[in-house]
């Protein structure tokens, strides 16, 4: 299988003598890092233990990191700031809310909406995060459960005792922000779906079922992610999927986003680059970013997300906009105009994006496996989300190590690094 043929490529690269290492370091970075979070650098709120030798070979003696970094992760239920606290405990050093890119950092690019009523779904500091974003009238199923209380049916504590008098002046809702998985499960999925069939007024009587519903923005597709626990969690991609399923139930018509935001999106990973890029200028260092290194520890998102933004890169440099969206598992999605961008985009300098499975995560290599069984576990069955078509070619990763410490190695082998 290709990951197993990547792994034994990685070690070999690992293994190889390199040349003096003298003057190395002085030398300006021509790339930088994508670093997942869950499964790579932390399971839940442990280290892992590999990542602090990881950023110690980074960072300079003085703690400053000698190469962009960004943390590139698909959690969204939380602050930048406080993510940022996280990983500077867990690895040691200094890390700025600036370096991290959440689930739905890339929104505050969308400011056709930061002017509507969004109602926003998750849990954590939703409206704080969504005004950061630049969204200036928000309201959250909470506040639109007590709003209209005969809505939320499901759990038999929270119903009513008597009728409610009829609500007023509450706003028409025109457009959803899902940024990750909520709580109770059973009241967001029931009211989201009140707002698309009422097309924003929930309390109104059902008539025709509007069609376009109104725009979606859905950020973290991941149906799966790593904590402490032994196997993989549900994740917010799960989510989607039960409001997808719902919907195309009740109605017979297909669920549409307007954006889906964070891996494996471009969108997400174009505003990651922008970033690096942004990182390298105000370190002052002159050599323009050429390569970019996406470690992860899930192929659906990591492999995939790192292995579809190549190819925009690969088709902008090649300059065959045609040929590109047709080559493009996402050609029919809002997300094939980043590949057009990417080729109009004369400032750009970056070439490529390599994508590095790491073992600590959600893949885990199981050394006595059969090929044929390591395969069917990760080949044949495809969780990526129903708009991300399926392509194996997208799951192979460039490489294939141990750990994040490894992952380092192999990127500062290639590029002949201190």
């Amino acid at each position: 299988m290709a990951l197993r043929g990547s792994l034994r490529a990685s070690r070999a690269l690992l293994r190889a003598p390199g040349p003096p290492a003298r003057g190395l370091c002085s030398r300006p970075p021509a790339f930088g890092f994508l670093f997942d979070v869950d499964g790579v650098l932390v399971r839940g709120s442990q280290p892992v233990p590999a990542a602090r030798r990881a950023f110690q070979r980074l960072a300079d003696g003085g703690g400053r990191l000698r190469v962009p970094v960004v943390f590139l992760t698909n959690a969204g239920n939380c602050r930048r700031s406080d993510k940022a606290r996280e990983l500077s405990r867990a690895l040691g050093l200094q890390v700025s809310p600036e370096q991290v890119i959440l689930s739905h950092s890339p929104l505050q690019l969308f400011s056709q909406f930061h002017r509507r009523c969004m109602l926003v779904a998750g849990q954590g500091p939703m409206e704080e995060n969504a005004h950061n974003l630049g969204f200036k009238h928000v309201v959250t199923i909470e506040a639109l459960r007590k709003a209209y209380p005969l809505l939320d049916m499901v759990d038999l504590s929270r119903r009513p005792k008597e009728l409610p008098p009829p609500t007023t002046g509450f706003p028409t809702i025109e457009g959803v922000i899902l940024f990750g998985e909520p709580v109770r499960w059973e009241t967001s999925l029931q009211l989201i779906a009140d707002v698309l069939l009422s097309n924003g007024n929930p309390g109104a009587e059902l008539q025709d079922v509007p069609y376009p519903h109104l725009p979606i923005l859905a950020c973290n597709m991941d149906l799966l992610w790593m904590a402490e626990a032994k196997m993989p969690r549900f994740g917010h991609g799960t989510f989607l999927l039960c409001l997808e399923s719902i919907y195309k139930k009740v109605t017979g018509r297909e669920l549409k986003y307007e954006a889906l935001i964070g891996k494996p999106s471009p969108v997400t990973y174009r505003y990651a680059q922008h970033l690096i890029q942004q990182q390298a200028e105000q370190q002052g260092w002159q050599a323009p970013i050429r390569r970019l290194y996406a470690v992860g520890d899930n192929p659906m998102s990591d492999v995939y997300g790192a292995n579809l933004y190549n190819n925009y890169l690969k088709s902008a440099q090649q300059s065959q906009a045609q040929a590109g969206l047709k080559r493009s598992p996402q050609a029919a999605s809002p997300h094939a105009e980043v590949s057009l961008e990417l080729r109009n985009d004369g400032s750009s300098s970056v070439e490529s994006c390599e994508s590095i499975l790491v073992c600590t995560g959600v893949y885990r290599r199981d050394g006595n496996a059969p090929k044929k069984a390591e395969a069917r576990t990760v080949g044949t069955v495809f969780h990526g989300h129903r708009d991300f078509p399926f392509d194996p070619s997208l799951l192979e990763a460039s490489y294939v190590v141990q750990d994040v410490d490894d992952a380092v190695q192999l990127a500062f082998k290639k590029e002949n690094w201190s």
